[in-house]
Order: structure tokens, then C-alpha cells, then sequence
């Protein structure tokens, strides 16, 4: 008899191979690291024994999941900021939390909390997009899985590199360390194309071809993401990436639930696959991807977890359960997806989406021992109707749960046996885990109550932290007035330009100097009164006044000024004010040099709340004591110029002139 070194004996043999073959009183031996022999338990005992024989009675033996998409150290922020969209999610909190925590140790840690979660859910291969994804490789490579890991790309900064450049360097560092190795393969993995650039975006193309690896990136997760691109680049986002040539590399894409025919046609030419993530694409309200389209299109489609902290969760039961059940919703015909589809996309398929189909997904001789075994009758999975051997596939998509896994294998080393864990150390992970959560919990506690911060956080492009000005509102009850002072001999005006301005102000009521970020959308206006120009811009002021000059002129301080990137609603969601206030007003302004001194001057009307009157700002942005206390006196020359009397002088800023209406 040919020894071997494990055997699992009188179990149900779910092969998943091409053939869809069953056992239902099955065996599989396993020796170095393979898969040697699979048959019916009689067969395979007469020519083998072993040194391990596992008695699987009662439980299937499969092969185990393949997840497709993750971004495994996040389970150390798993249910942090929950019940978000996910662009506020995503820039308001995660990413600010990253750049504050993330490290080779939070990766090392967060991977092997993750790592223990999905051995205890039956996943022996995981493919990865994060930052320190060396750090993640030897995580999973100390563990016992088989990982496909990309080092992330961005356009901005990363909590590991300074600049794309870096982060593209230390993607071809990973590659190079990692070729080769027999559980680990290493990726590049842009993270979207809205947050690369067409540049970045062609040199990861480039070095995924010059080293042969996959690319990992997110493609059209969301409704908006799909229609910003069409309404910038007047072309469908795949359309846009096939021109630019991105799927000249072997494509792992993420989500792609706003895909169209045209798009799919594209991803089956090109050979690129798919990462359905039904649970994310639920919690974040991204849409339903059309499964059952993209795999009559001849796609190949795997499924995927998405990161913890947007499932929130690592358990591909659940996924692919859903997975079959969206479908059907989806098409209205509940034979969509049937079981057997959705578990072959969870194993054989999931591993062709990696391009690992010749290694695992499947129990066929030759191929790596990455083996599960799951209890098949606990009381959720029973009674059994065995006169058809094909209701075990709708039993484990639709009964079966991650906790009746009993024993996890990777290339023949058991990960769990008996559902413990033999190669994590699980009350240490739970210590290092809960010390992680200490720290960020009392980072977002200040975070979120901190409103300047909570602006820095999502703000790109500070124009100036911190500016001070000198100025005077008040009545203009002649409107002819202002010309008397453009006129002046002292007067130069440099330009003049014509708004129509909307803002919105959030206020805070526990902020104890009256924080507000108010947003501004300028509508820039041409001589006849049409729109020429937009710009958006966010504002952290302090209704306390600083200084004030005769009661003619204050000094007041604007903390922070930025541009407005993203819009409306997600500033309205992501800083959650205690009160909102809006203004319009009619704005004409004119850039001066009084005394070649500059200053700006503003006419304006209010147009919501309306007023019939006219006010006029006269101000100056200031830098010293001595500075403000000459443009003061400047600014009150020109209030006489003007003919302003102080009972003219407003004092409330327009703000609070809506507050009292």
C-alpha cells in the first residue's frame, strides 16, 4: 500500500472540477502537499494508508474558498464608522483614521486577525489590496495561506509612500521579493481610476506586464464614480481604461456593478475578470452588479468579501449566499445563479480570477491540498434528501454557515483541525486587536468633535491655514456712491468681477468660539449676466471678532480656507452640524490699491433672505498689529470718501442677519 500523508475518509467529496464530480461516501489522500488520489472511501483505503486519517463522516470535503477582493488589516477598523456612504466613509473617516494609524504592525496584526477568520470560515486563498503589503505577504505566509497581494497606488499620498513614485517602487520591491514563492503572489493594484491618474494608471500597466503579475484595481463600485467619469472624459470608464491600455494586464477587478453591455463585451475580450463583493455593494448602497449578465457574457466572475470594515465581515458563506440570492431579485427568475454556479464561483472560478486555476479552486489530482471540511447536518442543514446527490451544492449555498467548518487545510499543513486554530495565536490577536481599538476609539472621539480637524482631514489644496482681516460693513444707502470713491485720485482699480454666490453655513453649537465651515459656491457672472465660472470653496471662520477699531472697523480671523472638492451633500453628511443656514446674495467686488495699499471692496444685496437695501464690505487681509492699525485707518479714510456715517456701521455679519429673519 502507497503511504501517504493525510487522508480524509467517509465524507461527502464535493470536487467542484470541470466534470462537477461527487462522492458521497468519498476520500482524498494528500501527500506532499498535493492532492494525490480522490475516490469513494473504499477504494482509496485498499491502496493507501496514512500517517493522519481524518474520519469525515457525516461533514463534506471541499475545496476551499477562494476570496477575491480584501483588504485583510482592516478588520482592526471593522465597525468603526458604520452606516455611511461611501464617499464619506471612505475620505471622512477611514483614510483619516489610516494616516494616523496605519503601520507595518497594524498590518501585521490586522492580517493575522483576518487570517484567523477566515480559516475559521473555510478560505484558504485571499487576494489583497492595501498598504505595507510586504508586511501583509509575510503575515500570510506565516500563517499557512495562500495570498495574492497588491501594493496600493495612489495619486496621493499613502500611509506608506510620499508620493505614487514611492508607492509604485515599493510595488516592484514587493514583486520582486515574492516571485516564486508557493503560497504567495504578488500584484500591483492601482486603487481606482478616480483616485489614480491616467500617468499612474499606465506605469502600473507596464509594470504588471514586465514582471507578468495581476493587476488589482476598483472599477465602477458606484453609480456616481461611472457618471463623473462619463461626464468628464465623455466615454464610459472601460472604454477609457481599454484606450488608455490598462487591460493589457491581467485585470482583477473589484465591484464593477455599473458596468454596461458594451463594458462587459470589453472585460471578456480583454480577459479581464471580476470580484463580485455582494455584501459592501449592499451596505454601502453601491447597486446590485449584474452577475448572471457578466457570466452569460462568458465573464469570469469570483466573489469576494471587500475589506471588514465595509461588510463587515470576512465570511464568504455569507457572500456567496447572497450572491445567489441578489441574482435571482435581480432578474426576477429564481433559477439565476443556481447553487452550483455560485459555489464554483467561490472555488474553481474564484481561482481563475487569480489566475491560480491550475493550482487550486478544485479537488483534482495534481492540484495544491487546499482542503475544508464542513459539518453537513448540524440543525440548520437538516433533514437531507439524498435521492438527488446535486442538492448538496443548494444545501451549503443556502444552509450551510462559516462556524460548521471543522477542518481547514492549505497546501497540506492543517490551518485548524477540530475548528482550533494551529497557527495563530488567537488570545494574543485578540489582546493586540482590543489595544488598537483603545487608541483609535480616543483618536475619533476628539476627531469628531473637532471641526477644524475633521476639515483638514478631507480638504486638498490649502490655500492658507490661518489669515486674519481688517474690515468694515455697512449701509450703502446711495448706490452712486461707490463711483465717488473708484473715481478718487488715491483709488487704482485693478479688476472688477460680478458673483452670484450660495453659501452654506454649518454650525456648532458645543464648539465653545462659535466654529462654522461655511460653503461657498462662487457663480462667476460675464457681462450679461450668464454664468462664466464656478468655484467651490469651504471656509473655517469663528463668529468672535478679534479686535475692533473704533467701532468703524473689526478684526476678524479665517482659520482655514480650502478648495470645495467634493459636494454639498457630503459635507452636509460628514460633518453632521447641529445647524444649517443658507445665504444668496448678488456680489460685486473690485480689487483696489488705495494709497497703493490693497483692498477689496463688495457691494452686495441679499437675495434669500431678500433685502431691498444695499451693504457695502470694505477689508484687507492683515499680517502684524502695526499692519491692521494703518489698513484700519485706511479703510476709515474711505468710509468718509464714501459719505458713511457710523450709524450706518453693521456690526452682525450677514449670517446672523438670516439667523434673525
Amino acid at each position: 500500500m502507497q503511504r501517504v500523508d493525510t487522508m480524509f475518509t467517509g465524507g461527502f467529496v464535493i470536487t467542484m472540477n470541470d466534470r462537477f464530480e461527487l462522492y458521497q461516501n468519498g476520500a482524498v489522500a494528500v501527500a506532499g502537499g498535493k492532492i494525490v488520489a480522490i475516490g469513494s472511501t473504499e477504494t482509496l483505503t485498499a491502496q493507501y494508508t496514512a500517517d493522519t486519517v481524518i474520519d469525515c463522516t457525516g461533514q463534506y470535503i471541499l475545496p476551499g474558498f477562494v476570496n477575491t477582493h480584501t483588504h485583510v488589516p482592516m478588520t482592526l477598523l471593522r465597525a468603526m464608522s458604520d452606516d455611511q456612504r461611501l464617499d464619506v466613509w471612505l475620505n471622512g473617516y477611514i483614510m483619516p483614521t489610516e494616516r494616523e494609524f496605519v503601520s507595518p504592525e497594524f498590518c501585521r496584526i490586522g492580517t493575522k486577525l483576518a487570517c484567523a477568520e477566515m480559516i475559521r470560515g473555510g478560505i484558504t486563498t485571499f487576494t489583497d489590496m492595501y498598504y505595507f503589503e510586504d508586511d501583509i505577504a509575510t503575515a500570510a505566509a506565516e500563517v499557512g495561506m495562500r495570498a495574492v497581494v497588491g501594493e496600493t497606488v495612489l495619486k496621493f499620498p499613502a500611509p506608506d509612500a510620499d508620493s505614487y513614485e514611492d508607492s509604485l517602487a515599493l510595488a516592484r520591491q514587493l514583486i520582486e521579493k515574492w516571485r516564486g514563492h508557493p503560497l504567495i503572489t504578488p500584484a500591483v493594484a492601482p486603487h481606482a481610476p478616480y483616485s489614480n491618474t491616467e500617468e499612474t494608471l499606465r506605469k502600473c500597466t507596464e509594470l504588471a506586464l514586465e514582471y507578468d503579475v495581476p493587476l488589482i484595481i476598483h472599477i465602477a463600485e458606484t453609480r456616481a464614480e461611472a457618471e463623473d467619469h462619463m461626464n468628464t472624459h465623455k466615454q464610459t470608464l472601460v472604454h477609457w481604461l481599454n484606450k488608455i491600455g490598462l487591460f493589457r494586464a491581467r485585470v482583477i477587478a473589484a465591484h464593477c456593478v455599473w458596468l454596461d453591455e458594451t463594458e462587459m463585451r470589453i472585460f471578456r475580450e480583454k480577459g479581464a475578470t471580476i470580484a463580485h463583493c455582494p455584501s459592501a455593494n449592499l451596505k454601502l448602497a453601491s447597486g446590485i452588479a449584474s452577475v448572471q449578465q457578466m457570466l452569460d457574457a462568458k465573464i469570469t466572475v469570483g466573489i469576494g468579501t471587500d475589506g471588514p470594515a465595509s461588510n463587515n465581515d470576512l465570511d464568504m458563506f455569507e457572500e456567496v449566499r447572497l450572491a445567489a440570492l441578489l441574482a435571482k431579485t435581480q432578474t426576477y427568475n429564481p433559477t439565476a445563479l443556481p447553487a452550483r454556479t455560485a459555489l464554483r464561483m467561490a472555488t474553481r472560478q474564484g481561482a481563475m480570477v487569480l489566475g491560480l486555476q491550475d493550482l487550486t479552486g478544485s479537488l483534482e489530482v495534481g492540484k495544491a491540498a487546499d482542503i475544508i471540511v464542513v459539518d453537513s447536518k448540524p440543525l440548520h442543514n437538516i433533514p437531507h434528501y439524498d435521492f438527488d446527490p446535486n442538492n448538496a451544492y443548494g444545501r451549503i449555498i443556502y444552509s450551510a454557515k462559516s462556524t460548521d467548518v471543522a477542518h481547514t487545510m492549505v497546501a497540506g499543513r492543517f490551518l485548524m483541525r477540530d475548528r482550533q486554530l494551529l497557527t495563530i495565536d488567537e488570545a494574543t490577536l485578540r489582546a493586540q486587536a482590543d489595544d488598537y481599538a483603545q487608541r483609535i476609539g480616543s483618536f475619533l472621539a476628539d476627531y469628531r468633535t473637532n471641526v477644524l480637524s475633521k476639515l483638514i482631514a478631507v480638504s486638498v489644496g490649502v490655500e492658507r491655514a490661518e489669515s486674519f482681516e481688517v474690515q468694515s460693513k455697512a449701509l450703502l444707502r446711495d448706490a452712486s456712491a461707490i463711483e465717488t470713491l473708484l473715481d478718487h485720485p488715491d483709488v487704482e482699480v485693478l479688476r472688477t468681477t460680478h458673483y452670484r454666490q450660495h453659501d452654506t453655513y454649518f454650525t456648532f453649537s458645543a464648539d465653545p468660539n462659535g466654529a462654522r465651515v461655511r460653503y461657498r459656491e462662487d457663480d462667476k457672472l460675464d457681462d450679461q449676466g450668464r454664468i462664466s465660472e464656478v468655484r467651490t470653496r469651504l471656509t473655517y471662520t469663528s463668529s468672535r471678532k478679534e479686535k475692533s477699531f473704533d467701532s468703524m472697523v473689526e478684526l476678524s480671523r479665517s482659520r482655514f480656507i480650502a478648495a470645495a472638492d467634493r459636494p454639498l451633500r457630503f459635507y452636509r453628511e460628514y460633518f453632521q452640524a447641529d445647524g444649517e443656514l443658507t445665504l444668496e446674495k448678488d456680489r460685486r467686488r473690485w480689487a483696489i490699491h488705495f494709497r497703493g495699499v490693497q483692498f477689496y471692496i463688495n457691494v452686495d444685496q441679499l437675495i434669500n433672505p431678500a433685502q431691498e437695501r444695499l451693504f457695502i464690505e470694505i477689508k484687507s487681509r492683515t499680517w502684524s498689529a502695526r499692519d491692521a492699525d494703518y489698513k484700519a485707518s485706511q479703510i476709515q479714510e474711505m468710509l468718509k470718501i464714501l459719505g458713511v456715517e457710523p450709524a450706518d456701521i453693521v456690526s452682525t455679519d450677514y449670517l446672523e442677519m438670516a439667523h434673525a429673519e
